[in-house]
């Protein structure tokens, strides 16, 4: 087989040749994009931990009745935060609640458009099928390497590798809702005058969302799912007692701050359900 292997494709060669091109001649624009997710990471940061962890609490409960209108949702989001302040976790989760909502935010803002443009545009889906099914199927690990090359350590590239895996859920799950709009309901719509806005806002994007908040929570889930990866390069949060119970076999710290995770998910899952 020495003859097959004698003539390797240069694919790390050439993704390392892209990156320090990237790195020399795009250095302004990584500043930026770095600059813009810091100021959103600092900002939710600061609304989770500068008031008083029980007047954060009952935000979110309150929002859980307005959302849920099910006071036995609303006390279980109560029960699992005072289990949270209980267990001496509420740094770290309001550290990781930042990063999971601060990739909530750029997902849902990037993903929900694009879904929109892909649902309108077949040949344009089919185009970027492939790049969203790389971008779910590639090791998560290697998405923290271009993430330190361009952002160096810390929150900003724990959210930049955490937005490339989970982008592909609210966009598929968009293009799904609105792309499975009846075609008799549109052409009802168009019949009746309706300019492409108003078949958009008015009937479009009502019909596809429960689609669209399930990509809202499986943008929750999977950003979740990184918090523990987003660790590894330097992002605080829940993913630092889990990486530092794996290093020293710590069994106790590394239930603890798995289960925490665990009662996050629940919380955030349970608020944002939408009964069929």
């Amino acid at each position: 087989m020495d003859w097959l292997t004698a003539y390797k494709l240069p694919v790390g060669k050439t993704a390392k040749l892209v990156f320090d091109w990237l790195k020399s001649h795009a250095g302004g624009f990584f500043d930026m994009i770095s600059d813009a997710m810091q100021a959103l990471i600092d900002a939710i940061l600061w609304l989770l931990q500068t008031p008083n962890p029980l007047f954060v609490v009952a935000l979110f409960v309150a929002l859980t009745w307005f959302l849920q209108r099910n006071w036995k949702t609303a006390l279980m989001v109560l029960m699992g935060f005072l289990f949270i302040l209980n267990q001496g976790y509420w740094k770290a989760t309001t550290e990781s609640l930042t990063l999971v909502l601060s990739a909530c935010v750029v997902c849902m803002a990037v993903g929900v458009p694009i879904g929109i443009a892909a649902a309108h545009r077949p040949r344009l889906f089919a185009i970027m099928r492939p790049v969203l099914d790389l971008m779910q199927t590639l090791p998560t690990f290697v998405y923290l390497i271009p993430a330190i090359v361009f952002f160096g350590i810390g929150m900003v590239p724990g959210l930049i590798a955490t937005v490339i895996f989970v982008l592909p859920a609210p966009i598929r799950l968009t293009h799904l809702g609105v792309s499975s709009t009846p075609m008799t309901l549109l052409e009802a719509t168009r019949a009746f005058g309706a300019t492409p806005r108003q078949v958009l806002w008015k009937v479009e994007l009502p019909f596809a969302l429960p689609q669209i908040m399930a990509g809202l929570n499986q943008t929750i889930m999977l950003s979740l799912s990184m918090v523990v990866i987003a660790a590894l390069v330097g992002a605080a949060g829940l993913g630092v007692p889990v990486v530092r119970a794996l290093n020293s076999v710590n069994t106790s710290l590394g239930f603890e701050a798995g289960f925490i995770i665990v009662v996050v998910a629940i919380i955030l899952d349970r608020m944002l359900r939408m009964e069929r």
